[in-house]
């Protein structure tokens, strides 16, 4: 049987229920373009029911779980380039990348030292490397899993980053001398869980996601805390934010002694990041 590439999203989109249907049509299109190598600009064209192979057929069954489709296709994008990921990982955020953008936009000076602690996929620190000049680039994080990731993601795309294992809760990383600190750290309370989207609470890792509902500032003030010796005089800080915390993250920070402390809203105007300099 013959059916047009646009009747085929449409049939599809309308069973991913947990989805607005845009972000439906969006959903089925990035797995078309990844089985068959069809773009939107191919609707027009016809497919036989043999070009849907049984592995396409059973990646849209995981699509219709609730299964992010980065994990189905095994990478995601992040500031135009594609990374890998895994259930170990989070999937990198828009949020993020202005995060990002907002650390190159602010320093642009060459040989800067930068550690990002809770890397994740590495996302953070191989972009930053990537597109700083001559920039000595460190990344943490606890879950060896996730640095396995992080450190093919570098590999695969020539970027020099040096990652290691730690417990920032608990342990100090054994570096000084840093022009900025970063770190996208878990900072949903426990108590958010109710209000989250099955697609992430069923995939996506908790160790990366949550903090307990009593300390919800934890990694915020021992990040914080440490920052103090790990950076330079010069140095700054910079926090992805849960949009609830702005006040409370931004206080931590002058309370500590750092300056020109500033909440940064994203593009849908939410507070998501605090910035601040160790000296004034």
């Amino acid at each position: 049987m013959s059916l047009s590439y646009q009747q085929l999203v449409k049939n599809w989109s309308i069973q991913l229920t947990q989805y607005e249907s845009t972000e439906a049509q969006n959903l089925v299109n990035w797995l078309l373009e990844h089985h068959l190598g069809l773009r939107r600009v191919d609707m027009m064209q016809f497919l036989e029911e043999k070009d849907l192979s049984k592995e396409l057929k059973d990646d849209f069954y995981r699509l219709k779980t609730g299964e992010p489709i980065q994990y189905i296709l095994g990478k995601g994008p992040f500031y135009g380039r594609e990374f890998k990921v895994s259930p170990a990982t989070l999937i990198p955020r828009n949020e993020t990348e202005e995060l990002v953008h907002l650390i190159l936009k602010e320093n642009k000076s060459s040989n800067l030292r930068v550690l990002d602690i809770g890397t994740g996929t590495g996302c953070i620190p191989i972009t930053l490397d990537l597109e700083m000049k001559n920039s000595e680039v460190f990344a943490l994080d606890i879950s060896i899993a996730a640095l396995e990731i992080a450190k093919e993601n570098a590999k695969t795309l020539h970027a020099k980053v040096s990652f290691f294992t730690c417990d920032i809760l608990s342990e100090n990383p054994e570096l000084s001398e840093l022009d900025i600190l970063v770190s996208n750290p878990p900072y949903i309370p426990i108590e958010e869980k109710g209000q989250m989207h099955a697609n992430v609470l069923d995939f996506e890792p908790d160790l990366a996601l949550f903090v307990s509902d009593e300390d919800p500032l934890i990694f915020y003030q021992i990040i914080a805390e440490k920052g103090k010796k790990l950076l330079k005089s010069s140095g700054r800080i910079y926090f992805e934010i849960n949009e609830r915390f702005g006040p409370m993250v931004s206080g931590l920070l002058e309370n500590l002694g750092y300056h020109n402390v500033r909440i940064i809203q994203d593009l849908n105007g939410k507070d998501r990041i605090v910035s601040g300099h160790l000296s004034g």
